[in-house]
């Protein structure tokens, strides 16, 4: 029976998306969680990850290098740092291994390093798993199509006080494809709120404020605004849960993949 199952790794296991994968994971009949990467030596290695998360040994032990392990997993799931997951896909690279990719930050060198190795092996790349959040991705590519090009978008977005990457991958993502299909200018489409006289408001710009505070898990608001009238479509997540759930389900998606750089659009076949 454990040898139809998906075998899964995950990098970044104590990190708050980690702890939530781990515990998902184990719920599902498909997959067994064979591989927990940490990103450096710390207490915990080589100690079962259940006992850590107080959920009882799950016969499953912490390590600190992923190529180490690397022929004991059939697909990565990678939440962690950019420097990080670069190093990570290397390595699945190199032993043909898929990668579902989590994290987000990467500047123009990484995202072009991600589009090469996908030739070779199989990656999902999202800045966002839950499935609230591409169901939103879908009724701004309807609203973007619909609206005129003198209206004003602005993005609105909230985290805990703890993210270090800003705007956050999600909000840009809503950027890009509100730009995609509204033909604009994809280079210089974003106007970031800084302190002064800033003038009036251009046309055909993203408006984009951000918000840093507390514990939030994540909340994003799109604003379409004209002269009296305006829609607001908004996705907030109250906990984790729907990103690792989304990050499991493109696990199993991405299992039978040769190669290919997806999203989760495609996971869930939008």
């Amino acid at each position: 029976m454990k040898k139809n199952k998906i075998k899964l790794g995950i990098s970044g296991a104590l990190g708050r998306m980690g702890k939530i994968l781990i515990k998902e994971t184990i719920k599902k009949k498909e997959i067994i969680l064979n591989t927990v990467i940490v990103n450096k030596k710390n207490i915990f290695i080589q100690r079962d990850i259940g006992e850590i998360l107080n959920i009882g040994n799950i016969g499953v032990k912490i390590n600190d290098s992923l190529e180490k392990e690397i022929n004991n997993l059939d697909v990565l799931i990678d939440f962690s740092t950019p420097q990080n997951t670069i190093k990570n896909l290397e390595i699945c690279e190199k032993y043909k291994k898929n990668i579902v990719i989590g994290t987000t930050g990467f500047n123009p060198i990484e995202k072009n390093k991600i589009k090469t190795i996908s030739k070779k092996i199989g990656i999902v790349l999202s800045s966002n798993f839950s499935i609230g959040i591409n169901i939103l991705l879908k009724m701004i590519e309807t609203s973007s199509h619909a609206i005129s090009n003198d209206t004003d978008i602005e993005i609105i977005e909230s985290h805990h006080k703890n993210k270090i990457d800003s705007p956050s991958g999600t909000a840009l993502t809503i950027g890009e494809t509100i730009v995609k299909n509204m033909k604009w200018n994809q280079e210089s489409y974003s106007i970031y709120r800084k302190k002064g006289l800033i003038g009036k408001r251009e046309k055909q710009k993203i408006g984009f404020s951000v918000i840093r505070a507390g514990d939030i898990v994540g909340e994003h608001t799109v604003i379409f605004a004209n002269t009296g009238e305006r829609i607001e479509i908004s996705h907030k997540a109250s906990n984790r849960v729907p990103f690792a759930q989304g990050a499991i389900q493109s696990a199993i998606w991405l299992h039978k993949k040769n190669a290919g750089l997806f999203t989760m659009q495609d996971v869930l076949n939008f």
